[in-house]
């Protein structure tokens, strides 16, 4: 997504916690972006988030867009002894998701404009089994601090979007082998278009996922249960 914002122009604010990536990143962006401003982040960290956003915010001139997309998915089946897994993809995903929205609002609010976008999953429509269980319950609590925030702000200047992403070929999913995997340059389209659309719910890529997304809200559960 970087890249494809950085081929039109647009400044940059990057947060990883990896900085030896980002300023790799950076300086291959460079010459097509406006300008590229990297910061080390760990958004669990829920301290540094507003200060780093900060930051970024005045060496850019102000943000205008800010997409929450931090994520981790090394859960365990609940109750195998594992529970750090679960607690460490619970305080990523949602934890570190709401400490990103509460430093990104604080900014939008001062300025009165701002496009918040809160990367959520599939896995947040219906609750999933096993493994999966505190990673589709950490999704579920970004699309629902969405939902709410996109109530709260619905005749305002600020935008909320919440985006549910299936299955694309990043590291996240490395691994994982389904007919359902979307390329990584058709993913990154995707995602990319729906952030510009500034709608509050869209579902990433549109197919088969706006099928799935219809089946697991309204199938009856017997059926759903079949399915996941």
């Amino acid at each position: 997504m970087a890249r494809a914002y950085a081929a039109r122009g647009k400044s940059l604010a990057l947060c990883a916690r990896r900085l030896d990536r980002l300023q790799a990143l950076a300086d291959e962006l460079e010459p097509t972006a406006a300008t590229v401003a990297v910061a080390p982040l760990d958004v669990t960290d829920t301290d540094a988030v507003a200060a780093v956003f900060a930051d970024l915010d005045a060496q850019l001139g102000g943000l205008d867009r800010v997409i929450v997309n931090a994520g981790l998915g090394k859960g365990a089946p609940l109750g195998t002894g594992k529970p750090h897994a679960n607690l460490a993809t619970a305080t990523t995903n949602f934890i570190g998701a709401l400490a990103q929205a509460e430093a990104a609002l604080a900014l939008f609010r001062e300025r009165g404009a701002g496009h918040l976008v809160l990367v959520s999953s599939m896995s947040a429509v219906h609750g999933l089994p096993k493994a999966q269980a505190a990673y589709s319950a950490s999704k579920a609590g970004v699309s629902a601090l969405g939902q709410g925030l996109a109530v709260e702000f619905a005749r305002s200047p600020i935008t909320i979007s919440v985006v549910l992403p299936g299955y694309i070929a990043t590291d996240i999913n490395a691994g994982v082998t389904t007919t359902m995997m979307t390329d990584y340059d058709t993913g990154v389209a995707a995602m990319v278009e729906a952030i510009d659309s500034e709608r509050e719910r869209v579902v990433v890529p549109t197919w088969p996922w706006a099928v799935v997304d219809k089946a697991l809200r309204f199938l009856p559960e017997p059926v759903v249960r079949r399915l996941i």
